[in-house]
Formats: C-alpha cells, structure tokens, sequence
C-alpha cells in the first residue's frame, strides 16, 4: 500500500523542523515489514509520481529476493548450503555476499550474516517473533558454537557458491535495509534527483540538501517517548540506530533482544543503542550492529570498519560519543552528561 502526499510529513520522530513547505513531496509505502518514507525535495508533482513507483519496485525487489524465511533466492542458496550442495548464482547476487564479506571481516565477524540458525534458534526468523517463549537451552546454544559459521566459510568462484560448514544460514537482518536504502539513492541519482531522504523504518539516507537549508534528523531515546539527539545532515549522510527496543520478545519477565552476540550465542547487552553516521547506508547499518555487539570495545570495531562517527548509550544510561560525532550531534538535553572516546 502506497500514500502520497504533497504536503509536509513530519517523519516520525525522525524529521524535524516540519513546516508545510510546498516544495517537499512525500510519500510512504511499505517493505520489510515497516514504513518507508520518500522525501523529494525540488520535483514537480509528475516526477515524484514515477519516481516513487520505481523506488516501491525496488525495495519490494530487494524484500524479495533477501527474504530470510519465505520462498526467496536466499532461502535457495541457504538450502543448498545445508545439503552440502554448489548453487549457481547471479552477479549481482555475489557482489552482495561479497560486501557481507567484507564488512563482516571488518568487524571481528561481530556482524555475522551467516548466523541464521542462531537466530532460529531464537525465534527472531519467524513473522511471529515477538511472541513469547523459552529462550533456546544452552545445549543448542553450544552445538550451534561447536560450528560457528561465519562469512568465511563461503567461497565463490566463476558464479558458483560453495560451503563446507552445513550449519551457516544466511540472513541479511543486518544490512539489507543499508543496502535497500544505497540502491533506492542510486535510482534517485539517475533519475537525477539532487535533493532526497528515504527513512525506512528509522534509518535513513538524505542526499543534497532540504531546500537552502540542510535535512535535520532526530535520533530515538531508547528509553523514553521523544527524541535524544538531532543532526543535520550534509549533503549525502546516512544514519542507522541499532537499539534493544527493535526487536525483542519478553519471558517471565526478561527482555530478550533481536541482536545477538554470534561469539557467545546470547543477546548483547554492552549497549542500548548504537548510533552511526556515515555516506554509505550498507556499511552504517550493518556497522551499528557490530558496534551495539562489540560493547565496551566499540571503539576498536569502528576503526577496523572505517567508521568515525558513533554514539553509543550503554545501559546505564551513559552516552559515549567519537571525537568526530562530538562535533556533529546535538543532545537534545544539555544537562546530559556525554563521554568522549577516542578511536583506536
């Protein structure tokens, strides 16, 4: 389902400084299970009309070909995978698994999309995965970790891929939103579309600028109503929040968290939220999550991924900022005491 609007749409909590400025378009639609919101700034009401249909096919194209637990390509190349079997698979299929690659390298395998039984053994891939329920035994926790896949344990080589690891299964939770985000962006650009944001469910993208002045975003308190921060964007940013207040499901009273810890095979628990700033969506999302696993060792992580802009709370409440997003983020309550961490 699709709503468009040609006037100003405050954005959630997301975009502030709404003020019904005609030359704003908006629409929203829907994907991955959450609100995607369009802003096109400086378009004519015809443009915005077939620009918001190329990006809704898009976005669907990407859900669907990265679904995690329905009929889908990945859900192809998982069940080969588990039978031991090669699969022939398409370019841009293997350039995909080759940034997961990449990235999950970078992060010490701290985001690892190759732990999708973990996750199964969760419950967190199932469309019900909020409802409550024993959390997995230790026992399968430990037969999970007796195999420990990881991005590594896939080669390519001349279309075909390959696993010797039966155990790793594949989700993309992690970043295929980032990576939703980059391909709507690069549409928006050959469209030539110069001044744009696209929120999908939080996480956003904003390139050029929101008229003569610069597209302002706010970042969820992930324990209070409202917002805790804001930043102004420039010129072509993402951000990307990971938080415990996402995605979890709740047993005789205890939060289990949607992020888990491939390294021990539990929820993380060294942070709340996790906020990244940076140009490429891809990276930002699946980063936020290695930083929110890594804890107290964000700072190293964000060095390794080429990150240098992070705000992290812990679960103390405490908020620890990089030099570099120091300079950029305003709390939104000055009183708030901020921790300065230098990148390692």
């Amino acid at each position: 389902m699709r709503l468009i609007t040609f006037s100003l749409l405050c954005l959630g909590l997301l975009l502030s400084g709404c003020d019904n400025d005609p030359g704003v378009k908006h629409a929203k639609f829907y994907a991955f299970g959450t609100e995607i919101d369009v802003s096109l700034y400086g378009v004519d009401d015809d443009t915005a009309n077939s620009t918001i249909d190329a990006l809704e096919r898009s976005f669907s194209n990407v859900d669907t070909t990265w679904h995690a637990w329905r009929p889908s390509i990945l859900s192809e190349i998982n069940q080969a995978i588990s039978h031991g079997e090669a699969i022939t698979i398409s370019d841009d299929v293997a350039d995909l698994i080759a940034l997961a690659q990449t990235l999950a390298a970078q992060s010490d395998h701290l985001f690892n999309p190759a732990a999708g039984k973990l996750f199964e053994l969760w419950g967190f891939h199932q469309d019900d995965w909020f409802s409550s329920r024993p959390p997995p035994t230790q026992a399968d926790i430990d037969a999970w970790l007796d195999h420990s896949p990881t991005m590594a344990d896939i080669t390519i080589e001349d279309g075909t891929l390959r696993s010797r690891n039966t155990q790793l299964k594949l989700g993309f939770g992690g970043f295929a939103k980032g990576f939703a985000v980059d391909d709507a962006i690069a549409s928006l650009q050959q469209l030539g579309i110069q001044h744009a944001l696209v929120n999908i469910g939080g996480d956003l993208r904003a390139i050029g600028m929101h008229g003569k002045r610069p597209w302002v975003v706010g970042i969820r308190h992930p324990r209070q109503d409202g917002m805790i921060a804001s930043i102004a964007l420039q010129q072509d940013e993402s951000v990307f929040t990971s938080g415990d207040y996402e995605r979890f499901f709740e047993y005789q009273n205890k939060r289990y968290p949607h992020i888990l810890d491939p390294h021990i095979g539990q929820p993380a628990d060294g942070a709340i939220s996790v906020t990244v700033l940076h140009h490429n969506a891809s990276l930002a999302d699946a980063a936020a999550t290695a930083l929110f696993v890594a804890g107290d060792d964000w700072p190293r992580i964000a060095t390794a991924m080429g990150i240098s802009h992070v705000m992290l709370i812990k679960p103390n409440g405490e908020i620890e900022l990089s030099p570099d997003m120091h300079q950029r983020i305003n709390l939104l309550d000055k009183d708030m005491p901020a921790i300065i961490r230098a990148l390692q």
